[in-house]
Formats: C-alpha cells, structure tokens, sequence
C-alpha cells in the first residue's frame, strides 16, 4: 500500500481496531465475573461494527484492506484480553495475548509500510 491508500483507509483500521477492543470488552463483561457489568461496551461495539459497516458501504476497499483490518479486529480483541489480565492476574498470564497482539501489530506495520526508510521509499 502506497501513503495515499493508507490515509483513506485510516478510518476503517481504526473502526477494526475498535471493533476488536469493544467486542473484547462486551464478551468480558457478559461472561466475566471479575469485570463488572456495563452498558458502555455493548454500546460502543455496537456502534463500532455499525459504522464499519456504513464505510464499507460508502467505498470500496482496495486490495490488502480486509486482511490488515481483521489484523487491526485481533489487534483490538488481544490487546484488550492482555490488558484486563494485566489488571487482574487470577484471570491468568497475559504473555500469550500480548505476543499475539505485539506480532500481528508488527505485522500491521509492515503491510503498510510506516516503517520504511527514505532509502526504502526511493527503491520502491
């Protein structure tokens, strides 16, 4: 992806990764009996999904976009699950949701190239 697709897809990677982090969120606070119940997760997943749903109506994705948001969803969903046993350790360690979501954040990086040097750029 080339700087300009990264800027119109921003608004979608961020929806996905907001996605991610408020369903995390709603599941723990349905299923959990550590996390105390709260309508505001519910609310801002459902908010989330509903406006990832009217962008993806609104424009056509372009080629890597579904992957690198599904990326940005686990992204979202990990990070949150790593966070929440961070908080309270008797939910178990957080190693392994927060290698998932530190790889799939690297791989996020990669795909759309933030990382590159000038060096990089003038190649491509």
């Amino acid at each position: 992806m080339d700087k300009e697709q990264v800027k119109a897809e921003r608004k979608t990677l961020v929806l996905s990764l907001l996605a991610g982090l408020c369903g995390n969120a709603t599941l723990a606070v349905l299923t959990s009996g550590a996390v105390s119940f709260s309508v505001f997760p519910v609310i801002a997943f459902g908010l989330a999904v509903y406006c990832l749903y009217q962008e993806y109506l609104s424009k056509p994705m372009s080629e890597g976009t579904p992957a690198i948001a599904f990326a940005c969803f686990l992204v979202g969903a990990f990070g949150y699950s790593a966070f929440l046993r961070a908080q309270m350790p008797d939910m178990g360690s957080n190693f392994l949701p927060l290698m998932i979501a530190l790889g799939l954040l690297f791989w996020v990086v990669y795909k759309l190239g933030i990382m590159k040097t000038s060096s990089q750029i003038a190649q491509s």
